[in-house]
């Protein structure tokens, strides 16, 4: 992933392109600039191969960073631009919310938040490429398809109770559901909707434990299935007995 960095201080520029160097993962910085008519003479060039993420200051001589934005976006749809702002002027650099920033960074910036978002660029770069290539040889990073892999947990464990999709959850993760599918299998050696199954099946067990007033097709219903006859059958292959068994066996 490409970047550049435009901010008429040289220590900021020079402090940025030293915190990301150390990062430790693919992003190379190719350019710093002192404004934004040095910045916009670089990527007006024709030939020159496009960065994938701007971060510009907002108040700079010659040219300042609402003005490159501006030209930016009309230029280039798809780079992801993050403005760089002291406090006193983050209201003044909220105005460049219509170009479609992608985020803030108060200045003295925050390693870790710099670091998390270049990450989050970084995964949604190789993301989309996975999903326009649906996804041929292109493979996510580590760290990535790690992020992936907890992002689709969390999700799962949140929503256990609704219709499966895995469209939908696809495109929560922004990745295409076949490749999704695999990274998945691949890392956890289960399928999503086993993965699903156990989550479910532990629910019901919870709730068969802490409520036993409830209804076998109540918990059923709680845990996201519609069929109770179903959610019996399922149970017992995982559990080994029955809802209403495990239920006096725990009372």
């Amino acid at each position: 992933m490409k970047l550049i960095i435009v901010d008429d201080e040289q220590l900021i520029r020079m402090g940025l392109e030293k915190i990301i160097l150390k990062m430790d993962f693919e992003i190379e910085v190719a350019g710093s600039f002192a404004n934004g008519m040095e910045a916009w003479t670089y990527l007006s060039k024709p030939g020159h191969e496009e960065p994938d993420v701007l971060i510009t200051d907002i108040k700079m001589p010659m040219m300042d960073g609402l003005r490159l934005i501006e030209l930016v976006r009309e230029k280039n749809k798809d780079i992801s631009i993050v403005v760089l702002s002291g406090f006193n002027e983050f209201e003044y650099a909220r105005s460049a919310l219509r170009f479609g920033v992608r985020d803030y960074l108060l200045k003295p910036v925050d390693k870790t938040l710099l670091f998390d978002l270049l990450t989050k660029l970084r995964h949604e770069k190789y993301a989309q490429a996975a999903f326009e290539d649906d996804p041929g040889d292109e493979r996510l990073p580590i760290e990535s398809e790690h992020h992936v892999i907890d992002q689709v947990k969390t999700i799962l464990e949140r929503d256990y109770d609704k219709n499966f999709e895995l469209e939908r959850l696809a495109e929560m993760v922004e990745l295409n559901a076949s490749y999704l599918s695999r990274l998945f299998k691949n890392k956890t050696n289960m399928t999503i909707t086993d993965y699903l199954i156990l989550i479910r099946i532990e629910k019901a067990k919870q709730l068969l434990s802490d409520h036993p007033h409830l209804k076998n097709y109540e918990v059923s219903s709680l845990v996201g299935y519609n069929d109770p006859v179903y959610f019996n059958k399922l149970f017992k292959k995982i559990v080994g007995i029955t809802p209403k068994d495990y239920k006096e066996k725990h009372h």
